[in-house]
C-alpha cells in the first residue's frame, strides 16, 4: 500500500552535529563489526557500530518537487533510512530547500562536476553531500572550502571512487581499475580531506564486478577507520543485480565490513530498499520481520507450490507484523520442517493441514487453503499489532526456499 508523505511534520531541524556520540549500536551474529569512526547523516548514525543503514536514490527529476517527495515517501515506507537525490542542474539545486524541509528521512545531494551545487546543497539543509573529487572541476582549489562549509553546517560528506572517476595516472600505473588502484585513489582523496582537518566523511569504492568489489573493500577496510558505504555499481536488472549485491554484501558483512548499503538495481528504487532491508534481516543485522517460507517444486509435491506460495504472498503483501507463514508442498515434510513457523500449511491428496507452531489445528479442502491461511495470518498479525510487536519500517513478504533432504 502506498503511503503518502505527511509534509506537515518534516524531520526535526537542525540536524545533530556530525560525529556526535550516539548510544545506538548493532552487532553481527557472524563476526565482530569492524571498528570505524562514527559520522552522522542527519539523525542517522553511520559507523562506530551503529545499525547498518539502507540507502537508495530517487529516479525522479529532482526539480519536480511533488514527484520527488512522493517517491521519498514510498522509499521511507519500504524501510529506507537515507535517500540521495541527483543535482545535475540549477533547477535541481533550487528544489533542494523544499525537499530537505519536507522529507521524512535525511537527504543527500548527489553532486558531480559543478562544485557550486555542493555549497547550495549545504545551504539548502541537506544532511550530507556526495562528491567524487575525481570529477569535480579544480577540486584541489575548492576542496578546502567544501570541507569548511560542511564543518560549519555540521554535516558529513561521502567521497569515493569507481572505475569511471579513477585518476588517469593510477589507472595507468595499476593497469586498470584494480582493487589496488581504487584503494590508492580513495586514500588520496581521504588524505586530501584529512589534511585540512576534515574527518566527517564515509568512503565508497564501488565496482560492477563482485570479486573486484569485495577485494577492494577488504583492502580499504585494512587501511583506516573510515565508515564504509557498500555498493555494487551498475549491478544490472533486478534479478542479476540482487544476486550480485547479496553475494558481495553478504561476503563483506559476514566479515564485519560495511556501515551503510545501497543495492543498485535497474529497477524501481523501492525494490532496492526491499532487497537491502531483507538482506540485512537475513544476515541477523536487523530484527526479523514478515516472512513466507515455501518448498521448492519437486516430484513429491501434490499441490502447485509455486501458485500457492504466490497467492499467499500476494494476499499478505500488506502485512508487516513479524510472522512466518509456511507453504509446504507435501504432508510428509510440512509441519516438521516448518515447525518454527507461526502458521503454515502442508498440502496433499486434495487437502491442506493447517498448523500453528508445528501443531495441526485443522484440515481444509485444497480450494480453501489460501483463504484459511489469509484469515488466520491476519488474525495473528492484528494481535501482534495490538501487543506492539510490529517493528518500525517493517517490509513486505519474500519467499524463502526450503530444501528438503534428497534434493
Amino acid at each position: 500500500m502506498m503511503n503518502t508523505l505527511n509534509t506537515e511534520n518534516p524531520i526535526e531541524k537542525p540536524f545533530r552535529k556530525t560525529g556526535d556520540p550516539v548510544d545506538l549500536t548493532s552487532e553481527s551474529p557472524l563476526h565482530p563489526r569492524r571498528k570505524s569512526r562514527r559520522i552522522m547523516v542527519g539523525p542517522v548514525p553511520v559507523g562506530g557500530g551503529a545499525p547498518i543503514s539502507v540507502q537508495s536514490m530517487t529516479n525522479t527529476l529532482t526539480a519536480n518537487v511533488p514527484a520527488t517527495l512522493q517517491q521519498i515517501a514510498e522509499l521511507t515506507a519500504a524501510g529506507c533510512d537515507i535517500v540521495r537525490v541527483a543535482v545535475p542542474s540549477q533547477d535541481d539545486a533550487d528544489a533542494l530547500p523544499e525537499i530537505c524541509r519536507k522529507s521524512p528521512i535525511p537527504v543527500i545531494a548527489d553532486i558531480h562536476f559543478q562544485s557550486k551545487y555542493v555549497f547550495q546543497a549545504i545551504d539548502a539543509g541537506c544532511a550530507a553531500v556526495r562528491v567524487n573529487p575525481g570529477n569535480i572541476r579544480k577540486f584541489d582549489e575548492v576542496g578546502p572550502d567544501i570541507c569548511k562549509a560542511a564543518t560549519d553546517a555540521g554535516i558529513s560528506l561521502r567521497i569515493g571512487v569507481n572505475a569511471g572517476s579513477l585518476d588517469k595516472e593510477l589507472y595507468a600505473k595499476y593497469g586498470g581499475p584494480t582493487p589496488e588502484a581504487l584503494v590508492a585513489s580513495a586514500l588520496k582523496e581521504a588524505h586530501m580531506f584529512e589534511d585540512v582537518g576534515f574527518h566527517d566523511f564515509k568512503i565508497s569504492v564501488k565496482h560492477h564486478d563482485v570479486i573486484t568489489m569485495v577485494e577492494t573493500y577488504r583492502l580499504l577496510a585494512s587501511k583506516g577507520d573510515w565508515p564504509l558505504h557498500l555498493g555494487v555499481t551498475e549491478a544490472g536488472p533486478a534479478w542479476q543485480g540482487t544476486i550480485k549485491s547479496c553475494l558481495a554484501f553478504g561476503a563483506l558483512l559476514a566479515e564485519g565490513i560495511g556501515d551503510t548499503i545501497r543495492v543498485s538495481l535497474s529497477a524501481p528504487p523501492v525494490e532496492e530498499v526491499k532487497v537491502g532491508c531483507k538482506l540485512l534481516e537475513y544476515m541477523g543485522l536487523r530484527p526479523r520481520k514478515f516472512d513466507i517460507i515455501s518448498c521448492p517444486s519437486c516430484g513429491r509435491a501434490q499441490v502447485d507450490v509455486i501458485q500457492l506460495a504466490s497467492a499467499v504472498t500476494e494476499g499478505l503483501k500488506d502485512v508487516t507484523a513479524p510472522i512466518r507463514v509456511a507453504v509446504m508442498g507435501c504432508i510428509v515434510n510440512g509441519p516438521g520442517e516448518a515447525r518454527e513457523a507461526d502458521l503454515g500449511v502442508a498440502s496433499g491428496n486434495g487437502k491442506g493441514q493447517i498448523f500453528i507452531k508445528g501443531k495441526v489445528i485443522k484440515t481444509v479442502p485444497e480450494d480453501q487453503i489460501v483463504d484459511t491461511l489469509l484469515t488466520i495470518a491476519n488474525d495473528i498479525a492484528a494481535q501482534m499489532e495490538a501487543d506492539s510487536q510490529v517493528p518500525v519500517n517493517s517490509t513486505g513478504p519474500v519467499v524463502v526456499p526450503i530444501q528438503h533432504p534428497g534434493h
